[in-house]
């Protein structure tokens, strides 16, 4: 078997098991790391599992790797973990660098394969700094298109559903335009609980425990040095960095230091509640001395342009309606769900492959120009 394999589980169980066998490997450069299980959610069993420890001589800096986030991604994100952890962790200062490692942020939809939590919200729009400030119709173009985003009933015939809610987009991208449309994907919504994007009524309880850490890391180091991984944005088989714009470099400023082609940058202006962004406002108002790095990394799969992100809203509007309504025909569910797979984990050797070659990539361009890497 091809060995890249042992880097992709099978299910959320495995990659948690895998996890938790890092724990050993790390304690023999950290003494006092410490292995901690956290209870999320309504299910028994489903657990945050982090592996922290400070540097053994002084905190100068840490690294910080986050997973799962988004459920399903979980899986690519428990692949960079193991994949630093083999081939990295031998270049890591333990006497100055300090690691928190976090595996499955969302595990109820790590292990259900979905991208959203029990509570059908979308964890990186769930971060809000100030909660108040931010109206429950925020997302206009969402409320007036919400046809497009909401489940209605039962799914009969695939191709024909396909067909109509091709036919919607068209209409609202006649209406509104594709700017607008894009924007409502992009930004979350409040106000509908069973809609897609949907940033829910109050804080997730992964929302309270990643918080409290970027709080904890932010008072312990001089640095921290933040990796938050996932799947889906940007060119197939290649890694997208995406950086808040609370961070004021530019992208080209960006590229040019970090030597990585794909970078993009977003405003909170239009994603509310991210989980980065939360971060650098965190900071840049209760830890303005402190140096943070923190940015998401996308490992591409349907790759860019109008037709793949066409494809992507699709995915996502289908499977969601399907786990509300569900399908009458078995070979629809199976359609949905394969697709859905493809968005987020797909299957096939040669995105598995390109996951490895391009995350070392963007460990090595990061983490060697962040000084946490010495040389080999």
């Amino acid at each position: 078997m091809n060995g890249r394999l042992n880097y992709f589980p099978t299910d959320y169980e495995q990659s948690r098991n895998t996890f938790r066998k890092h724990f050993q490997k790390i304690k023999e450069r950290w003494p006092d790391a410490e292995l901690t299980t956290t209870s999320i959610g309504k299910e028994e069993d489903n657990t945050i599992d982090m592996i922290a420890a400070d540097a053994k001589e002084t905190n100068q800096q840490v690294l910080f790797f986050t997973s799962g986030e988004h459920g399903i991604e979980g899986y690519a994100g428990a692949a960079m973990i193991h994949l630093f952890t083999e081939e990295y962790l031998d270049r890591v200062d333990p006497n100055t660098t300090g690691i928190c490692f976090i595996h499955a942020l969302n595990p109820w939809g790590m292990r259900n394969f979905r991208r959203v939590t029990e509570n059908n919200v979308d964890l990186n729009r769930n971060y809000l700094y100030n909660r108040s400030s931010v109206p429950e119709d925020v997302n206009e173009y969402y409320e007036r298109e919400s046809e497009l985003f909401l489940p209605h009933g039962k799914i009969k015939d695939l191709s024909k559903e396909k067909m109509k809610l091709q036919a919607q987009l068209v209409k609202a991208l006649a209406e509104e335009g594709y700017s607008a449309i894009k924007e409502a994907k992009g930004m979350g919504q409040f106000q509908f609980e069973r809609g897609v994007y949907y940033g829910g009524e109050k804080e997730e309880e992964t929302a309270v425990f990643l918080k409290k850490i970027q709080n904890k890391l932010l008072s312990d180091y001089s640095r921290v040095i933040h990796m938050d991984w996932h799947t889906a944005l940007g060119p197939s088989n290649e890694i997208t960095m995406v950086v808040s714009s609370e961070d004021k470099r530019e992208e080209e400023e960006l590229k040019t230091k970090f030597d990585l082609r794909n970078i993009q940058k977003f405003t909170p202006e239009k994603v509310k509640g991210d989980s980065t962004n939360h971060f650098h406002k965190l900071k840049n108002e209760q830890y303005p001395s402190t140096y943070l790095f923190s940015a998401l990394f996308e490992f591409g799969t349907f790759g860019t342009g109008k037709k793949a992100e066409l494809r992507e809203f699709m995915t996502i509007v289908l499977e969601n309606r399907l786990y509300w309504e569900g399908a009458e025909k078995q070979e629809d569910r199976e359609w949905i769900l394969s697709e859905f797979r493809e968005m987020f984990y797909p299957l096939n050797d040669d995105w598995k492959k390109s996951v490895l070659a391009e995350g070392r990539l963007g460990m090595e361009a990061v983490l060697g120009e962040e000084g946490i890497l010495t040389s080999t």
